[in-house]
């Protein structure tokens, strides 16, 4: 009767082993493969051309501002040198943030728009909701989390 519990102890043991070795693989399949294009909702409805309205000057980017995290109301002037987000003391935004890391994501112009990339960081940096994988233009109020802190695009 002993010899068969200690199977039946070793059997589920070895499921378990096998369960969480599968639970692993999934995950890390799952953030290898996810979606790798980063999709950026529509705010502005198209005429019957399929062309957006254009309504006088275009509004460009002249302030980053913190809408949410510990720095909340800090605004920072854009000139035309990229934007540093992260830990390190050389970053253009210098974050207190646990969630974020060393180097975390950079803000770079090219003409009149922003682009945002990730830098390798842990825990990933998102464009309203969406990761971002790839460098992707930033829309003017459009949410940008980096750790626990938004950040916003402002005119």
């Amino acid at each position: 009767m002993q010899g068969l519990i200690l199977q039946l102890t070793r059997a589920g043991f070895l499921l378990l082993l096998w369960l969480f070795v599968w639970a692993v693989l999934r995950t890390l399949r799952a953030d290898v493969y996810a979606g790798s294009g980063v999709r950026v909702p529509q705010r502005y409805s198209r005429t019957a051309s399929g062309v957006l309205p254009s309504f006088g000057k275009p509004k460009v980017a002249k302030n980053l501002v913190v809408t949410q995290g510990a720095l909340a109301g800090t605004r920072i002037t854009l000139s035309t040198q990229p934007v540093l987000i992260g830990r390190a003391d050389d970053s253009t935004l210098v974050l207190t943030d646990d969630y974020a890391s060393t180097r975390h994501a950079r803000l770079s112009p090219r003409g009149s728009d922003w682009y945002v990339e990730d830098l390798g960081s842990t825990n990933g940096t998102y464009l309203d909701r969406a990761k971002v994988t790839t460098a992707v233009r930033v829309p003017l109020g459009t949410p940008v989390r980096v750790g626990k802190t938004v950040i916003e695009l402002r005119p």
